[in-house]
């Protein structure tokens, strides 16, 4: 299977390093205008930077803060259309139930989920005019697998699942796909730095400590080890091509198998 997303204009939100910038990369590989979106303006343009070095295209840079509404405001204002939307930004952080404040779940909130309503609220406009578009929204393994140390986390996963599949059905009869990707645990940017320190002081791999955190906390995995970022972004690359255009409202999963289910 080829893909072939030339003349495609594609936005990946959070896409600055780990999986969002993975998925950048891989629609760019496959031809498509790509906007890298982070908080930081010097590290989004460096981002930029890495994709245009690499594959000699010509990628563009939008710094905005979603956390809010006047952040999506002034990326909506940056970034007028786009063919594709990659909702892939996202905050997580384990806690308690019972000491999780009302701020933190409302962040949560404001992040994972409102992110990915207020851009899609924008964006999906235009492609239904234009008969063609896709959207994907970046959830997780614990929207279905609710973590006891991150309810507030595994909430918003779930919204987005929930929002993603009403989507698609708002979207019947035209040419544009909403769908989101479940990854599992993935060997990211953040989490190789979270371990890095860890992994100095008892000698091993930063790849053997995550496949030891995969055998103790997930060990329904199939796979018995972190995702790549590229394993992840492979799907979502699927998901926005022309060749997937009879997929929508699906949740699909990137998780190694970790949820013990059929379906």
């Amino acid at each position: 299977m080829q893909i072939d997303l030339s003349g495609r204009r594609a936005l990946v939100t959070g896409s600055t390093e780990g999986i969002g910038f993975a998925i950048a990369r891989g629609l760019a590989a496959a031809g498509a205008q790509v906007v890298v979106n982070g908080r930081d303006q010097d590290k989004t343009v460096a981002a930029v930077q890495r994709l245009e070095a690499e594959f000699g295209v010509c990628a563009e840079a939008a710094a905005a803060d979603l956390g809010n509404a006047e952040g999506c405001d002034d990326l909506v204002e940056q970034v007028a259309d786009v063919d594709i939307l990659i909702n892939n930004l996202g905050t997580y952080g384990m806690e308690d139930f019972f000491v999780t404040s009302d701020a933190t779940w409302e962040r949560f909130f404001q992040v994972n989920v409102m992110s990915g309503v207020r851009l899609s609220r924008a964006y999906l406009p235009h492609m239904q005019t234009q008969n063609w578009g896709r959207v994907v929204f970046i959830s997780s393994e614990s929207a279905f697998n609710i973590p006891p140390d991150m309810i507030h986390y595994g909430m918003s996963k779930t919204a987005q699942v929930s929002i993603a599949r009403g989507l698609a059905k708002r979207m019947a009869g035209t040419g544009v796909t909403v769908n989101s990707v479940l990854p599992g645990p993935t060997l990211s940017d953040g989490l190789k730095r979270a371990l890095a320190p860890l992994a100095a002081q008892q000698g091993e791999s930063v790849e053997a400590l995550a496949t030891g955190f995969v055998h103790r906390a997930r060990p329904s995995s199939i796979i018995q080890r972190p995702a790549t970022v590229e394993e992840v972004a492979n799907m979502v690359v699927y998901v926005a091509s022309p060749q997937a255009s009879a997929t929508t409202g699906a949740a699909l999963r990137v998780d190694g198998g970790v949820v013990d289910m059929i379906v």
